[in-house]
């Protein structure tokens, strides 16, 4: 492949790569729990959970049964695993009635059986299931305030915990006394298994307190009710040290380590050195865009030409917060925010896109950016500055047509992004 003629097409092989990776099959035949005396029952929720259960129905070798959850046009038929549809990223009735039927299909098993749990982030806007005293308007709420505010995501899963009645491991109490294997795509920077999909078959140590904490660091506004139910408990419901927990297993059986891993084999297959700068990487989007330009530039200062062209890989999850009405997703928002820092620089190429194939609430995975791009929009009468101010990275890469668009993917590990040093 000729990169220096098609910088796009060798971003995108890697991206593929990485997404390649991240494909639940196999990693699901890899850890296949054995055969329970009684019934099989499969549960799951999250972006990747309707590929996880087709993986899951074709590998079984014995009677199953189950339902999971997943986000609206993800499209995995399966024959004898129920497929429901829901909201994301803020839940709406559907993930109300999911979680209703999730804890319901569980409900009155025996030690005999098993419950295999297919679980991937997004889940915690697809199961709402609020604790007395909410109800899912207050469950929207928070999720609204949350998104906005910039908190990485393993923050806003402990406060999701504290306030609903699925997740944080209750529906592991439910399923008690089968035994439940957890399966897990992660999309959380550290793979903490309490955490993806707020961790609804997993056990978790955060307290009331936890969240309050969260809730002042980053000055959230929530509604009252919330505040007053969180400052009525002292503890969780679902004791971690329940003997619901006792038997239960939870494996991350897919990562960004992983899928950045198969990435930069991929370029160093075509011949290109590959540095891959960390899978756990959060932060404002627009300063890890300063950031991965810092060290784009120490890595020039430093190197030889002869080191050139070279890509550095990096992955994790970014945070917006929300100041302005436009449109746009973490990972176009740290492109915009580079672009702006280089250009004018046309030996630099990059993508930036979520590996579950949907950036923000609109149809592109990410998007490419390069020394051009600011050019490029003021020709189109768009002002890189003002875009970036107003939140509004979908409409400037998509006014230059360098918008990225590749459908659901059926995974999710969260951010991809990839700078091509020329």
């Amino acid at each position: 492949m000729a990169v220096d003629h098609d910088p796009k097409t060798f971003l995108t092989s890697l991206f593929a790569a990485a997404v390649a990776a991240a494909d639940p099959y196999e990693a699901i035949r890899a850890k296949l729990p054995a055969r329970p005396k009684e019934r099989t029952i499969v549960i799951g929720a999250g972006k990747a959970s309707g590929e996880m259960a087709r993986a899951f129905e074709t590998l079984w070798d014995g009677p199953l049964e189950g339902i999971v959850v997943t986000r609206r046009g993800s499209h995995a038929p399966c024959n004898r695993i129920e497929i429901i549809e829901a909201s994301h990223p803020v839940p709406d009735v559907a993930s109300l009635m999911a979680s209703r039927r999730l804890m319901e299909t569980v409900s009155g098993l025996t030690e005999d059986d098993l419950v295999v749990a297919l679980i991937s982030g997004g889940g915690s806007s697809l199961l709402a299931l609020p604790q007395d005293g909410l109800t899912l308007e207050d469950e929207i709420a928070v999720a609204e305030v949350l998104l906005a505010s910039g908190a990485p995501i393993s923050a806003m899963n402990v406060v999701r915990t504290q306030l609903s009645a699925i997740k944080g491991g209750r529906l592991a109490l439910a399923a008690y006394p089968a035994k439940v294997v957890t399966l897990i795509v992660s999309d959380i920077p550290g793979d903490d298994p309490g955490l993806v999909a707020s961790g609804p078959t997993v056990a978790n140590r955060a307290l009331p307190a936890d969240a309050l904490r969260i809730i002042e660091r980053h000055r959230l506004r929530l509604p009252a009710r919330v505040m007053d139910f969180l400052r009525s408990r002292e503890r969780t419901d679902a004791d971690p040290d329940h003997p619901c927990f006792a038997r239960n297993e939870a494996k991350v059986i897919v990562s960004a380590a992983a899928s950045l891993a198969a990435a930069a084999a991929r370029a160093e297959k075509l011949g290109m050195r590959a540095v891959v700068l960390g899978d756990a990487i959060e932060g404002e989007a627009r300063e890890v865009a300063k950031a991965h330009l810092a060290t784009v530039d120490d890595i020039l200062r430093k190197g030889t030409p002869s080191e050139r062209p070279l890509v550095l890989l990096s992955g994790g999850e970014c945070t917006v917060t929300i100041r302005g009405d436009g449109k746009g997703g973490r990972n176009t928002e740290f492109l915009l925010a580079l672009a702006i820092e280089i250009a004018g620089r046309d030996c630099l190429f990059a993508l930036a896109a979520d590996t579950d194939g949907i950036d923000g609430s609109e149809d592109n995975a990410g998007a490419f950016a390069n020394g051009s791009t600011v050019t490029r929009l003021a020709a189109h009468g768009c002002e890189a500055h003002h875009l970036l101010a107003r939140n509004d990275a979908w409409t400037a890469f998509n006014a230059v047509n360098d918008l990225f668009v590749t459908g659901p993917t059926g995974t999710n590990v969260n951010d991809f992004r990839a700078i091509l040093v020329m």
